[in-house]
């Protein structure tokens, strides 16, 4: 039985490896590395309790730091791990500085790389995000892309060999969820999550951001990322001001769908959460200029406002045209996955 060594670090991660693990038992021996990339307990330790994920064999606690130390942080653990364990390959997800620090190490000891959900492009070099992801595409040996757009991309950067298109593992973990979901009678909401740096890094857009939400006629549910919450007090910007907002906990996964699931509109600068509303049926307003879920904007279920957000209130009014359902697969991409690694290896 083949070993694979599983790196995961933030609650986007955790959501797609739960599928994967459980596809993957008796199919190879999975050995997981929690970077500690996130590690409030609300944004971590949670997601394994509610998911039912086997405990990972290494925790490197990283937490907080900038960008180039972070993902040096982990490199340095990283590379102890794959030389005690010689895994036969590595397996990363998404887009984050977790992602990239395990493939660098992988594909500079010669170990192969599998990259689940490659080839999203925002086609914004600022973001690290877009930075992670096309790095870790160009050093990946198996490549799982969730949608034809983004085999298009891979295809672009003349990445074609082992690439597959497997639909998505967070629509596989959507499905699961929405069979849970309680269908609540409560008044209208609107659902809320801000935690990109370039909305949430600077008093002034954050403060526009909050009055905007604040003005909407519907109410607004807000689960406050930990950053975002440390910002807003070295700011000095109270909550009490913005009345039409409730702040939340970080919520678990399961409180996350469910909320969504009941939601009237989504207002995010998330990329898993725009798709995630996409799988879901509902409307979504993304404040970002641009987005790699690019499938979601089709007949208006995302709208993307940037510079001026007193677009926010007249973009939530628009209603959303056709649906198309399953652009992002059926609920067995993990299985499909788990299949496509086995053959492989």
């Amino acid at each position: 039985m083949k070993k694979i060594l599983a790196i995961i670090g933030a609650r986007p991660q955790f959501i797609k490896h739960a599928p994967i693990e459980l596809a993957m038992k008796d199919k190879a021996q999975l050995v997981t590395i929690h970077t500690g990339q996130h590690y409030d307990e609300r944004m971590s330790q949670i997601f394994f309790d509610e998911l039912k994920m086997t405990p990972p064999k290494y925790q490197l606690n990283v937490g907080s730091a900038t960008h180039g130390v972070q993902t040096g942080k982990m490199m340095a653990e990283i590379d102890k791990i794959l030389l005690d364990e010689k895994p036969d390959a590595v397996l990363v997800y998404g887009d984050t500085n977790s992602t990239l620090a395990g493939a660098l190490c992988a594909s500079k000891l010669h170990i192969p790389v599998i990259h689940i959900e490659a080839g999203l492009r925002s086609f914004n070099k600022k973001m690290p995000e877009e930075l992670n992801r096309v790095l870790t595409d160009h050093v990946s040996n198996l490549l799982f892309a969730p949608t034809n757009h983004a085999v298009a991309n891979l295809e672009d950067e003349g990445i074609t060999e082992n690439v597959y298109k497997s639909g998505d593992v967070m629509c596989d973990m959507a499905l699961i969820a929405k069979e849970r979901v309680k269908n609540q009678s409560s008044s209208p909401y609107i659902l809320v999550t801000i935690h990109r740096p370039y909305n949430t890094d600077d008093k002034v857009r954050i403060t526009e951001i909050l009055t905007q939400l604040n003005a909407l006629g519907t109410p607004v549910k807000f689960p406050m990322h930990p950053r975002t919450k440390n910002l807003l007090a070295t700011f000095g910007i109270s909550m009490e001001d913005f009345q039409n907002i409730e702040v939340l906990t970080p919520q678990s996964y399961f409180d996350t769908i469910e909320l969504l699931a009941n939601c009237s509109c989504l207002v995010t600068d998330s990329g898993g959460m725009q798709k995630e509303a996409y799988i879901l049926e509902k409307q979504c307003v993304t404040i970002r200029s641009e987005t790699e879920w690019v499938e979601t904007l089709e007949n208006g279920w995302n709208q993307l406002i940037f510079d001026d957000l007193s677009q926010l209130a007249p973009s939530i009014r628009k209603e959303p045209g056709q649906y198309t359902p399953n652009i992002y697969g059926d609920g067995t991409a993990a299985i499909s996955i788990a299949q496509k690694i086995f053959t492989h290896f």
